[in-house]
């Protein structure tokens, strides 16, 4: 349950960086067939890490990692 104040741009920036470790953790769990032994690369759509970034610009979170991985703690925080 988040337990943080977030504004909207916050809000938006923390769910595109969810969605975005979600797709990421999807392509390095995919086990897409192929020839034995050849490894398979992970795909993740560009489009899913633009929107992070453009998310992360409009919060004012560039380069503020600290701050922003607090927002993630608090507003979604590990089992």
């Amino acid at each position: 349950m988040p337990t943080a104040v977030l504004t909207d741009r916050e809000r938006t920036a923390v769910q595109a960086y969810l969605r975005l470790l979600h797709t990421v953790r999807a392509a390095f769990d995919d086990t897409r067939p192929g020839p034995p032994g050849t490894p398979v690369p992970p795909l993740v759509p560009p489009s899913v890490l633009a929107e992070a970034e453009a998310a992360l610009s409009r919060a004012g979170l560039t380069g503020n990692e600290e701050k922003f991985f607090h927002l993630i703690r608090t507003w979604h925080p590990v089992p």
